[in-house]
């Protein structure tokens, strides 16, 4: 860690490069990262409509997040992510080994706090684009002074999220054309473990922070650990893979917005409504909500349709 810079904001240089870092998509990965998220399709352990079996379309969630760990200690970090932006092209084969890089692209200040932007990308072993990411977040700050204020400080939003489903039209259970506009997607409910949490945001590599260790999040003024924004991120997408199938693999897009914090223990659905077809896209809203029906995560998501494409079957 001595060669590591500390994650401050002011340290941060635009460009700032990372990697490549290449790791292996093994089963113990896969295995990781359905336990972490409770998602056991048959996809990820025997055959898929790719062949083989194939790793969950976030399965490499962290190592494109936490790419900036390879040029600061992760343990110095206090950041809170605001906004992901991802892009799937194709999945990693079960055994693959594939490449990680990226950086940071851009560094601002707005309401006080220091916002930083990292874009990263996953190439397969042929050098194929496996996802792409962008995520924007304030680089350091005390979690219980921005957490739960509403929406995410920093992040212009020229659109907003209804977060409405008509009730009157039939919902929908896949991603077909001519659907009505506002009609509802399935839901998924989840509820993180402290060990789901903490095995998700590297505690077993070392890492303390305000998901996998109670003292820091009381010491950043929060009562319970909260769960990591890219937890949730994985499982809007655990849906979505429900509603399109493959095409999420190779064609899905999501934009996300974090406007409330979810804490360990919390009841957690995400489900969507239809905005409407583009050039053969299904386009919806998404959103988490607690149980208390607060929202934790806004966006917006995106596929071609295949209305012949299987789905996963859940396992347990």
């Amino acid at each position: 860690m001595a060669s590591l810079k500390e994650a401050r904001y002011e340290l941060v240089e635009i460009p700032e490069r990372f990697g490549p870092v290449t790791l292996d998509v093994d089963r113990q990965k896969v295995l990781d990262y359905a336990y972490a998220q409770r998602d056991f399709g048959d996809w990820y352990f025997h055959g898929s409509p790719f062949g083989g079996p194939i790793g969950h379309p976030l399965v490499l969630a962290n190592d494109l997040l936490f790419l900036f760990y390879q040029g600061y200690d992760g343990n110095t970090a206090q950041g809170l992510h605001t906004h992901e932006t991802l892009r799937f092209h194709s999945p990693a084969a079960v055994g693959e080994t594939v490449t990680v890089e990226g950086g940071y692209t851009e560094k601002y200040e707005a309401r006080g706090q220091g916002y930083v932007t990292l874009e990263a990308t996953a190439r397969g072993a042929d050098g194929r684009v496996l996802v792409e990411h962008t995520g924007k977040e304030i680089m350091r700050t005390v979690a219980g002074d921005v957490v739960g204020k509403g929406r995410s400080a920093g992040a212009a939003r020229k659109r907003s999220v209804q977060a409405l489903v008509d009730g009157s039209v039939p919902a929908i259970t896949v991603a077909a054309h001519n659907v009505p506009v506002r009609a509802g997607i399935p839901a998924r409910t989840v509820s993180f473990t402290q060990d789901q949490m903490s095995l998700f945001s590297w505690a077993g590599k070392g890492y303390s922070n305000v998901h996998t260790s109670p003292e820091k999040a009381a010491a950043s003024g929060l009562d319970r650990t909260i769960v990591q924004a890219q937890q949730q991120t994985g499982h809007i997408i655990a849906n979505l893979v429900d509603v399109f199938g493959a095409s999420w693999f190779t064609s899905g897009e999501l934009d996300l917005r974090f406007v409330s914090p979810a804490y360990v223990g919390d009841v957690l659905t995400t489900t969507g409504a239809v905005l409407g077809e583009t050039d053969g896209r299904l386009e919806l809203e998404v959103w988490v909500e607690n149980g208390q029906g607060t929202k934790t995560a806004v966006g917006w998501a995106s596929a071609a349709i295949d209305e012949d494409t299987a789905r996963p079957v859940q396992l347990i």
